[in-house]
């Protein structure tokens, strides 16, 4: 079992900053991949940005540019730096870590940009 907490979430204004953060524990050495999501009201669950073992990342174009994942390992603990924050932002962010036979998430923390 792995177990993510995420940190670094709240109120900013339209061009600000935030940086998340996510600890894992538990049996981290069976992840592979790091990521973070988000979910706006009314809508799905979507990627935000992610991170391989081998540092490779993908972002979604929505965040290209402005925000950036990183990881020591991506297996213990990742970061997403959230530059010139649009109120499109504005959603709950989620840690999600990947092994090979299962997904896990953390609780999620509130991010909301005001314009």
């Amino acid at each position: 079992q792995v177990q993510l907490v995420e940190s670094g979430g709240g109120l900013v204004q339209a061009g600000g900053s935030l940086r998340l953060s996510c600890a894992a524990s538990g049996s981290t050495f069976i992840i592979n991949t790091m990521a973070w999501y988000r979910q706006a009201p009314g809508r799905l669950r979507e990627l935000v940005a992610a991170i391989t073992t081998s540092g490779r990342t993908n972002y979604a174009d929505s965040v290209k540019g402005r925000f950036t994942i990183s990881s020591p390992n991506a297996k213990d603990t990742v970061y997403l730096q959230m530059n010139s924050l649009k109120p499109e932002d504005t959603a709950v962010y989620y840690c999600n870590a990947g092994a090979t036979w299962n997904n896990y998430w953390g609780q999620g923390t509130q991010v909301t940009v005001s314009s």
